[in-house]
Order: structure tokens, then sequence, then C-alpha cells
């Protein structure tokens, strides 16, 4: 039994989410059906994360394990045929063998999303990006953001019943960008809580509004209650776009 990583792109309109469910689709079924279909027997695959139904990934990473020959999964020709098997909307970039402990989900150390925002009435955004036409205070989203890395409990931002076995996350960096059209959230951590990028996005756009201040928003985290952040922001913003180990 060989190991191997799964580095892939998907737009995730189509999809309840990453993780496979009975009832829904997902992009871990997905992917599974081609994998299994290419290689001859039932095939399961693990991701580096679980994304929300609706969110996107620029870039993610998977494994699974198979006694299949390298040779035949090494060929560059099994990507190919891969990308032929699978929706249109979900693309393989690279599979590549790995020590047989390495894991795709536990041995990520840094994980990186970004979530977009069109400023202006843009057909070509529809379903990638959020549209907000109103004036936002950049300046004060941006003070905001930058004050999460001071914390480590995330607990107002958490998905609630979810089974964390706890809410603390490491910050690397946050940051807000922008340009004449768009704005450019950027967040990168050890670990993400479910849902806790899209309640975060929303909670700095109500700064943006000012309907909360940045002190404010720090009083938010410091309440460790969900019910004092802002609504998530919608999925179709957000996308994955790095993992690294």
């Amino acid at each position: 039994m060989a190991r191997y990583f799964i580095e892939l792109a998907y737009n995730g309109a189509g999809y309840n989410g990453w993780q496979r469910q009975p009832d829904a689709p997902s992009v871990q079924e997905a992917v599974e059906k081609g994998i299994s279909a290419l290689l001859g027997a039932p095939h399961e695959i693990v991701g580096a994360g679980r994304t929300d139904a609706g969110v996107h990934a620029a870039f993610a990473v998977a494994h699974f394990d198979t006694t299949v020959a390298a040779e035949r999964v090494l060929d560059p020709r099994f990507v190919y045929h891969l990308n032929c098997v699978l929706p249109k909307d979900i693309a393989i970039r690279n599979v590549y063998a790995v020590p047989d402990a390495k894991h795709a989900r536990f041995d990520a150390r840094r994980r990186e999303y970004k979530y977009y925002i069109t400023t202006v009435k843009d057909p070509f955004a529809t379903g990638t990006a959020w549209q907000i036409t109103q004036p936002l205070d950049l300046d004060a989203m941006q003070t905001a953001a930058v004050s999460l890395m001071r914390y480590e409990d995330f607990t107002s931002f958490a998905k609630l019943h979810s089974d964390n076995r706890t809410n603390r996350c490491t910050i690397f960096g946050a940051n807000w960008q922008a340009d004449d059209r768009r704005l450019v959230f950027t967040i990168a951590a050890d670990r993400f809580l479910r849902g806790m990028v899209r309640a975060v996005v929303g909670t700095l756009v109500d700064v943006g509004r000012g309907k909360m201040t940045p002190a404010q928003f720090c009083a938010v985290i410091e309440s460790e209650s969900r019910s004092e952040a802002s609504a998530q922001a919608p999925a179709h913003g957000l996308f994955l776009t790095d993992v690294q180990y």
C-alpha cells in the first residue's frame, strides 16, 4: 500500500461542501468516484480540510492509499484521464507519492483563504465574489483584521453545535487589499473552525459599514459568543488558496 497526495482546484457552487454526505453531492465523493473508476477498485480520499457548501478552492490537497503500481499512478496520463472523468468544475493539478505516514489533514501546518468582494456590479464576478456597492471604510476593516492576530480563542466566529475539540487557532496573518473594483481579504492560520472565515468577513464588513468600531470588533472576539458576531458572508466569495506542510 502506497500513499499519494493530490493537488486540485474546484468550483464549489454545485456541491454541498467538501465532505462526503449520503444525500447531497460533495467534492470528496466526486473525486473518489473518479479515482475508483480509473484504478478499478473503491478508493477513499482524505482532504486537508472541509470547505462549506458553495465555497471554492483554488488550491486544495488530499491523499489516498492504493496497492496499484506506482508506475500507473504517477504516469502523467493518470492525471489526464482523471480530469477527463471528473466534472468540469473539478480539476486535478498533480498527483505525487509521499511517505506512508504523511497525512493531508493532520500534517498541514498552514492554511490560507481569500475572500473576494466586488465593489461594482460585475456580471463576470457572479458566483465568485460578494457584491457590495455601498462605501466601506477599508482603514477600519484593516485595523480590525490585524487585531485578529492578538487572539487565540475564536468561539465568537465558530458555527454553533460544531464538533470542534477546541476553538483555539493561531492566526498568522489577516489583511485587506483593494483596487478600483475589488476588495480581497486574505487570512492564514494553522487551522480554521467551521464557518469561521465567513463569520469573520461578515463582521469585518459591518465594521466597514460603520455598524461597529474596530474596538467593538475586539469585544466581539472577547465575548466568546457567536450571537455577538455578524451573519456569515456569502459562501460564493470564499476560496481556499493554499495549504502548506
